[in-house]
């Protein structure tokens, strides 16, 4: 019975130990060594405006729907416009359903009248699908293309200015190769905002 409640006390002690080390010491060591190194990325990527306001994050998608503003990609993520970072997520239809074919139909038919494009007029696959989590806060260089006469047009602003402004805030190929260079809405949206 001895040896019994000394196994006990032992495995009492080692979970408490173990506890302590793997819930408490070895978390506050990682977050205190990312805050050093890492400040941005291990606080959210936060994106902060020119007044000191939290706008979002560099990682996360939001709508945009008015004419002044580039439109991100469709989102799949949450009820209503998407975008709804507790509801991440894909629509989860497949290639054959008859509701994602009518859904890319129409988002085609609704995006070149937005930017007044001709029913010719390729429309990149990221204008008009939802990514995987439906977060996704890049688009195309193409897609950011395609919209920029309709937010020069909304703003009075010169197309060669705009364009400047989408290339400032192209995010390039992870590794300078891996991926195609994106463009990141919120950072473009807020960076036109600025514009005087």
């Amino acid at each position: 019975m001895k040896t019994f409640f000394s196994e006990i006390r032992g495995a009492i002690v080692l979970t408490i130990m173990l506890a302590v080390v793997c819930c408490g010491l070895y978390p506050l060591v990682v977050f205190g060594f990312a805050q050093v190194l890492f400040p941005g990325k291990a606080n959210g990527s936060l994106i902060v405006d020119t007044k000191g306001v939290i706008r979002g994050s560099s990682l996360m998608g939001q709508s945009f729907t008015a004419d002044k503003y580039f439109h991100p990609r469709p989102s799949a993520a949450g009820i209503g416009n998407g975008y709804d970072p507790t509801s991440s997520g894909g629509s989860n239809l497949g290639p054959t359903s008859k509701k994602l074919a009518d859904s890319i139909t129409q988002n085609i038919s609704d995006y070149r009248a937005q930017n007044g494009l001709a029913t010719n007029v390729m429309v990149p696959a990221d204008a008009v699908t939802a990514s995987a989590s439906g977060l996704d806060p890049h688009i195309s260089l193409r897609n950011a293309d395609l919209q920029v006469a309709r937010v020069a047009k909304a703003r009075s602003l010169d197309e060669a200015k705009v364009r400047a402004l989408i290339q400032q805030n192209t995010d390039a190929a992870d590794l300078g190769f891996l991926g195609d260079p994106g463009v990141n809405v919120l950072k473009l949206n807020l960076a036109l905002d600025a514009v005087k």
